[in-house]
């Protein structure tokens, strides 16, 4: 071939102007371009032996080298693939943006398929001109009788191309580098960038020095016929192994076959563990891992780990790397992520996705949506497959993950539709329940309490609530009083008492029937434990959900399954906490509240106190604050909105009640001492315990209580 002297030519057809200095916005990225460069061309070399186009020599082994030369301040890129002719370097080489891998593609693409081809914008090339002065091709076609070139361009548009001498089938791509790029002929910093960009592209790739003195030892049975032997080491011992100093290997820096390429049986725990500690530098063990194999409708495969969280979750944020046909793009591409599964670390390798000029971020279609649609119904499989055949397993990942799938619920619908019956509630005592279960609890607890009950009186001994009415001197007249109004008659002189009797039945059961659906929770374990307590000696239940994501997620639960409701234990008084009155003592204790409701308000200066007097069950208790689940709610959602200075607490004033048990010593004190020397203290005293039992007290009410409590203390010694 003549030697020949030209101009590149830009195609503007094909691609918009490239200005080399700005193609990729890291420069080290010319090694990823040009070593898959290299692969691509040993990939279509085995295709072509594998149609019967070309025969690979008996002891052919692809791979590509890559030799770093400080002294000579170059780099070269040497791979055994297909190599180019003169016309082959005239049309990809000169003609910037005419991508070879594409033409492969388009002439083979009815024939042998299983391997793919990296590129495919034809501009990887073209990032070597970011680091290096002047840039060298020396190849060599597979064609029977083809002629070596030799191409060199020093960054402008001017190139020369001559007959080459190579021997060789193949590619060598020298960059000599310019001074602000030194950096890249050093050894450590070649490796890092490789191991970066490179660890798991489908052919070997091989580091060394050129001229490097180094040397290493090996046995016997490890020296090849391609190491160069520096000295045969003496035997101290007729026994020791025969060992060799050579001269240093090139250094393998690349798997080939990673794991996310093999099928999720042929893997083993191990190997999982192994492959996250090796590509994420964590040595923490991680909770669990997704093996994702897809094929149709789009080619994706992958492995994505639930990391072991020990921090804040704020500040937690995971790292997915993106591969294409395991050439590394990039880190923590969240396109493809759905945002409540940031967390997660792994690995993604999606030739279909589609990518800019660069590889280094994704283009903006519907295909990326339906990646993270499909990863997120992976997610979902995953996590209620465990749940129904391993439930113990998910329940020791549930305090780590909860707060992310709770966010996905509220992020994702289709995501909360696969994982509603299969989020877990901690109940009071530390057991997990699913949602369902947890409709189960309180269902029958309170007719069981009932029936105790009956079941005490027909053996005639005391019930708890008869035992309490029988404080009340007129507790027998009452009852002959409701018994006389039941058997009152009608006109027609006919007894009505069955009639009351069914009205009575048909409103418990409906309020039993409201009961049913309620599921009561606990947001703060010591604050709220005197009505933890109570909950425990009613035999009921109730959940843990102490997250800030657990309010608005309990909401969306409540609006999406109709029927459900969710209640703070402190909301309200159920009756399974009373003990039974009359009628006449309910009207009593109702006359005796306003009393009280006047002399509170007067001494806690509260207008808006809502006071109640009940005869509770446990007589330890003495007062107690319930506040209604809509108020509470109302607060805590100005709280999250509000403008700094706002008064928040306007907003619970008219929900929360002071309940007063009537069965209690302090409070039967107060109500039949209401202009009593101490009982202004002791109404005091009464409030603050109440709402400590709730919420801590403001720093002025905290106060007064601590000196209050001295002031008590104080009375008891004289």
């Amino acid at each position: 071939m003549a030697a020949k002297h030209g101009n590149l030519s830009i195609n503007s057809d094909n691609i918009f102007p490239i200005i080399k200095k700005w193609l990729y916005s890291d420069h080290d990225i010319f090694f990823r371009e040009l070593i898959s460069n290299g692969c691509d061309a040993i990939t279509k070399l085995k295709k072509l032996d594998m149609m019967g186009e070309y025969t690979v020599p008996e002891d052919y082994k692809p791979k590509i080298q890559v030799i770093v030369n400080p002294e000579e301040k170059t780099l070269k890129f040497i791979d055994n693939g297909l190599g180019m002719t003169a016309d082959e370097v005239e049309e990809y080489i000169n003609q910037i943006a005419f991508s070879g891998a594409t033409d492969f593609i388009e002439k083979y693409k009815d024939k042998a398929n299983e391997d793919q081809i990296i590129g495919h914008f034809g501009l990887g090339f073209y990032s070597a001109f970011m680091v290096a002065d002047e840039v060298q091709i020396d190849t060599l076609s597979y064609r029977e009788g083809a002629q070596a070139v030799h191409w060199s361009c020093d960054g402008g548009t001017e190139f020369d191309m001559e007959d080459g001498t190579r021997t060789q089938v193949g590619t060598e791509i020298t960059l000599f580098l310019n001074e602000d790029c030194l950096e890249f002929c050093n050894e450590y910093k070649a490796r890092e960038v490789i191991k970066k960009y490179c660890s798991f592209m489908p052919t070997e790739i091989y580091l060394s020095k050129a001229n490097t003195t180094d040397t290493q030892i090996i046995t016997a049975d490890e020296k090849l016929d391609t190491d160069e032997v520096v000295e045969e080491i003496k035997k101290e011992k007729e026994e020791d192994e025969q060992k060799f100093k050579i001269k240093k290997r090139p250094e393998l820096l690349n798997e080939t076959t990673p794991l996310w390429t093999k099928h999720p049986n042929e893997c083993t725990k191990e190997e999982y563990l192994e492959f996250y500690r090796k590509v994420f530098q964590d040595y923490k063990e991680p909770l669990f891992w997704i093996h994702l194999n897809m094929d149709y409708p789009f080619n994706m495969k992958g492995i994505l780990y639930f990391p072991k969280i020990n921090m804040e979750y704020e500040s937690i944020e995971g790292t997915i790397k993106l591969y294409n046909n395991q050439v590394f793009i990039a880190d923590n591409i969240k396109e493809v992520i759905p945002e409540f599964l940031l967390l997660l670390k792994g690995v993604i390798d999606c030739p279909d996705l589609p990518l800019n000029v660069s590889r280094s971020a994704l283009q903006n279609d519907g295909f990326v949506k339906k990646i993270s649609e499909y990863i997120t119904k992976k997610v979902a499989d995953k996590l209620s497959g465990m749940c129904k055949t391993e439930k113990e397993e998910y329940e020791k990942y549930w305090d780590d993950i909860s707060p992310f799938i709770k966010f996905g619920c509220l992020k994702d619908d289709k995501f909360c539709e696969k994982m509603t019956d299969y989020i877990l509630f901690k109940n009071l005592d530390g057991e997990y329940m699913t949602l369902p279960e947890c409709l189960e609890v309180n269902k029958t607890d309170p007719d069981e309490v009932q029936e105790g009950e009956n079941a005490a009186e027909e053996s005639g001994e005391k019930t708890e609530a008869e035992a309490v009415d029988e404080n009340d001197d007129k507790g027998e007249a009452e009852a002959a009083v409701e018994k006389e109004e039941a058997e009152a008659v009608d006109e027609n002189g006919e007894k009505v008492e069955a009639e009351i009797v069914d009205d009575s039945e048909e409103e418990e059961e409906e309020t039993e029937e409201e009961k049913k659906k309620v599921i009561y929770y606990v947001t703060d374990e010591k604050q709220q434990s005197q009505y933890i307590n109570m909950f425990k000696a009613a035999k009921m239940d109730a959940v843990i959900l102490t997250h800030n994501i657990d309010q608005p997620f309990v909401s969306q639960l409540e609006a999406k399954n109709e029927g459900i409701k969710f209640q703070r234990i402190d909301a309200d008084l159920t009756d399974v906490f009373k003990a039974k009155t009359s009628k006449k003592a309910e009207k009593e204790m109702e006359e005796q509240a306003e009393a009280v409701a006047k002399l509170m308000k007067k001494v806690l200066k509260k207008d808006t106190i809502k006071v109640k007097i009940e005869k509770l069950k446990n007589k330890k208790i003495s007062s107690m604050i319930t506040l209604s689940e809509e108020t509470r709610r109302m607060q805590d959602m100005m709280k999250m909105y509000s403008m700094p200075g706002m008064d928040t607490g306007m907003f619970g004033k008219e929900g929360e009640t002071l309940i007063l048990n009537a069965n209690h010593p302090l409070v039967q004190y107060v109500l039949e001492h209401q202009d009593g020397e101490n009982v202004k203290m002791i109404c005091e005293q009464l409030y603050d315990l109440a709402m400590l039992q709730q919420a801590p007290l403001e720093p002025e009410a905290m106060t007064k209580f601590v000196t209050r409590s001295n002031e008590i203390m104080m009375l008891l010694t004289k």
